[in-house]
């Protein structure tokens, strides 16, 4: 198997652009949170461009220089699900999400993370997701790094009297749509991830982006 995958997705559409056009105005009731109901009731939307597996330290280095030419990155990670007591893992899945692209490092099939780590000590390059405290804590014992650039937008939510601050019900509340959480427990750790978990990823970090860009525009990030 190639350990070098992409997967490409059409281009969005002129709807899907209008949509985009849309989602630069936060509704009028964003700081009020909605039930899960209402959360359930939303259409489900995924990440439809490009995404770029990395799984061999051979193609680190190119991830690295493209994702170097973003200011604003979508940051999340997957880790395998535990089901017993007293039993932990390490993250094993590392998504970084720019405007066209999402990249997904697979931690466990890669050797050298020092290129990894520099980028998340990068300042001048924000991450930006929900929960990072957690996220940064467990990365550590994986590759140690002194995290810069770092933004979470469920913080930034809370400064702002906003309800809703978990990933889903930001979606949900500021545009609409609802996020897949079907791949959460299954298996990161496997060695040939499945189109259903890579596109769970990425649709992750990309959510997290987009928040943070309309919480941005409407000067909710202090």
């Amino acid at each position: 198997m190639d350990q070098f995958v992409k997967l490409s997705h059409a281009d969005k559409s002129l709807e899907d652009k209008e949509n985009s056009k849309k989602e630069s105005v936060l509704p009028s009731d964003f700081r009020t949170k909605m039930s899960k109901e209402q959360i359930n009731s939303l259409p489900i939307r995924k990440w439809d461009g490009k995404i770029t597996l990395v799984n061999s330290d051979a193609t680190v280095a190119e991830a690295i220089s493209r994702l170097q030419k973003e200011t604003v990155l979508g940051f999340d990670t997957e880790t395998k699900p535990v089901f017993r007591k007293g039993v932990t893992h390490n993250p094993c899945i590392l998504q970084l999400a720019g405007e066209e692209e999402v990249t997904l490092f697979q931690l466990n099939r890669l050797k050298d993370l020092s290129p990894i780590a520099s980028l998340l000590t990068n300042k001048s390059i924000l991450k930006v997701g929900v929960g990072l405290d957690n996220d940064i804590d467990q990365l550590q014992p994986v590759m140690s790094f002194k995290p810069e650039g770092f933004i979470d937008v469920g913080s930034m939510a809370r400064n702002a009297n906003i309800q809703s601050r978990g990933l889903r019900s930001m979606a949900a509340r500021f545009f609409g749509f609802r996020i897949s959480k079907r791949a959460q427990c299954s298996n990161w750790e496997t060695k040939h991830l499945k189109n259903f978990q890579l596109l769970y990823a990425a649709t992750d970090a990309w959510v997290s982006r987009e928040i943070y860009q309309i919480m941005k525009r409407n000067d909710l990030i202090k």
